[in-house]
């Protein structure tokens, strides 16, 4: 059970005056039978028994600071004051409405005490068996007490239903920032990969004009036409995804990069005709392709190790293998030769960092080393990047 000042609702002006009114209007009707009576034969009595009243209605507001006091309080004043019945019994519900059940025993307990001290001290005339009177006492207290405690749990149950649909609500904002983010962080390593391959073409086209002293007017154009559209291309990519990931209340975009395994002979092509010497070799010519999000996965571990190629060892072949089957899932080696000497363009170092990381993604793996000696100087002779992936998803789930 939850602390009951938890679920305790607030109340407003005019939820305490309804209520006063109805206890000043139980003080009343308990008054009325004997206040001739109190006036007539016992005026001291009489003027005690308003005062007591007034001080229970007093009393009484602090009634959910000190629940139990302020209940054994007005209780006290029964059996010297009818008006006091009225803030008794608003007390003894308020206190019902926390359901502990002690104190609820005590106050119903020393409630049924009160009544019977008033009919002794009071004057009142009934005709009624003492059976019945202490019957009906009984009754009222336990009613009074039920109705308490049937307030006390339906605010409990209003507080637990609030709080789990504030929870859902949460939950459900969280689930969509962290999907936001997932989609933001999926497009930030696309366009780490656009663009890593493109500025390393632009590199090189720049580096063969820095050492080229050959070229003719004409093939000078073609080569800074060559750099002015990758440049372009590159700032197109750049700007949309730091449109995406400055707003944050933006959609995402449905048409980002998405290239497939078709795609990989292009970016080869592509590679070859900006100056780089790629092998390829498609071993899965003979097969049905890949599906989309494991072709996408491989055309961006090509690429990245195209780029890799291009920035570390520009003069080297590169040797790209593709092969594999539905039931074997997907292999891919790219090899170059080490020593070519590596070029200008500055790389952080994240790119096989991130393809690892898509590649575990996916349930496969990626990994990347020098292999091979040199037999005239022991040096390693080439850079290998292996990677494996599942055929489908389902397989990467086993």
């Amino acid at each position: 059970m939850e602390c009951p000042d938890v679920y305790q609702p607030p109340l407003r002006w005019w939820s305490h005056l309804w209520r006063y009114l109805v206890a000043v209007t139980i003080g009343l009707v308990v008054w009325v039978p004997v206040v001739e009576a109190q006036a007539e034969e016992r005026p001291l009595l009489f003027w005690g028994d308003l005062a007591l009243g007034v001080l229970a209605l007093a009393v009484v507001w602090w009634r959910r600071r000190w629940p139990l006091a302020v209940a054994l309080a007005t209780t006290a004043m029964l059996p010297l004051s009818s008006l006091a019945a009225g803030a008794s019994t608003l007390a003894a519900v308020s206190l019902a409405t926390r359901r502990r059940w002690w104190q609820v025993a005590v106050v119903a307990v020393a409630t049924l005490a009160g009544d019977w001290l008033y009919y002794q001290l009071q004057p009142v005339t009934s005709s009624d068996p003492g059976w019945l009177v202490a019957s009906v006492s009984v009754a009222a207290v336990a009613a009074t007490m039920a109705w308490g405690m049937f307030i006390g749990s339906r605010r409990e149950l209003l507080w637990t239903l609030r709080q789990r649909a504030e929870t859902a609500e949460a939950e459900r904002d969280l689930r969509a920032s962290q999907a936001r983010t997932n989609e933001r962080a999926r497009i930030a390593r696309e366009m780490h990969d656009v663009l890593a391959h493109r500025i390393s073409q632009i590199s090189m086209h720049a580096g063969a004009l820095t050492f080229r002293e050959d070229l003719s007017a004409d093939e000078m154009r073609s080569s800074l036409t060559v750099i002015q559209t990758k440049a372009h291309e590159a700032l197109s990519d750049l700007r949309e995804v730091l449109g995406v990931l400055r707003d944050e209340e933006a959609d995402v975009p449905a048409t980002v990069p998405q290239p497939t395994y078709a795609d990989i002979g292009e970016l080869v092509a592509e590679a070859r005709a900006a100056g780089a010497t790629i092998e390829y070799d498609d071993g899965l010519v003979a097969h049905e392709p890949p599906p989309a999000a494991v072709g996408r996965t491989a055309y961006r571990i090509v690429q990245e190790g195209i780029t890799n190629a291009t920035k570390h060892a520009p003069a080297a072949t590169l040797h790209v293998h593709v092969g594999g089957s539905p039931d074997t899932g997907v292999d891919i080696v790219l090899r170059n030769a080490l020593g070519f000497g590596p070029t200008r363009t500055p790389g952080a170092g994240l790119g096989l960092v991130g393809l690892t990381e898509r590649a575990e993604l996916r349930g496969g793996w990626l990994a990347h080393g020098v292999e091979g000696t040199s037999p005239g100087n022991g040096r390693p002779e080439s850079f290998v990047l292996r990677a494996w992936l599942p055929w489908s998803a389902e397989e990467a789930v086993r």
